[in-house]
């Protein structure tokens, strides 16, 4: 399931406002993935950026965040990285993940925030809702925060999963980024599928394969 709302979902009267953030730019490896929220009436506390929390209270708040919050969450794989960018694929995932968001509830929002210093607006032809750039918003906006902790947890368990059928990488542990334990299997493997060939370091290694 891509997107979600519980049964007895509620927000607090106001403008609908989705936080927006994604997981996934600088890894080697792997898909991006962005996350929208709408806080529901049960919102957990202590909502945080996702990279500030444990990794224990990261899955338990993602739990929590998709049972009491609607979500959705838009996943942009390696060809289209590839084929657009990172960027570009960057902007689409958070477009999918508030279109589906918007599905779900069966209206678009107000207003998107979403982390960083960039919107996809203009960048994605797809988009169509009013949206701010908030640096450090995965921080300092709650909605956000849950949209961030949402997308990691999320992709952390595609790349968990990746890694059984690519167990040399150790993606279970590094989660596609350039560890020295990836670049040396790189190294001496080579690139997967899920390789992101527009990325200099996975390029050389498919260029330059050891023993060459």
């Amino acid at each position: 399931m891509l997107a979600a709302t519980p049964d007895d979902f509620s927000v607090s009267r106001g403008p609908r406002i989705f936080g927006v953030d994604e997981a996934g730019r600088g890894p080697l490896a792997g898909p991006v993935v962005a996350a929208a929220v709408m806080l529901g009436s049960g919102c957990p506390q202590g909502l945080d950026d996702s990279k500030k929390l444990t990794a224990k209270r990261r899955a338990s708040l993602d739990e929590a965040i998709r049972a009491n919050c609607a979500w959705g969450v838009g996943v942009v794989e390696v060809e289209e990285i590839d084929r657009l960018n990172i960027l570009g694929a960057t902007m689409l995932a958070m477009t999918l993940a508030v279109t589906r968001l918007a599905e779900v509830l069966g209206q678009g929002p107000a207003e998107v925030l979403i982390d960083g210093n960039l919107t996809p607006h203009g960048r994605c032809d797809q988009w169509r809702w009013p949206a701010r750039a908030i640096v450090g918003g995965d921080g300092t906006e709650p909605a956000i925060s849950a949209a961030s902790i949402v997308a990691k947890e999320w992709r952390d368990r595609m790349m968990i999963a990746a890694a059984q059928a690519h167990p040399h990488y150790g993606w279970e542990r590094n989660k596609g980024y350039g560890s020295a334990e990836h670049m040396e299997a790189l190294r001496q493997h080579g690139p997967t599928p899920l390789h992101r060939r527009s990325f200099a370091p996975v390029a050389q290694a498919e260029l330059f394969p050891i023993g060459t």
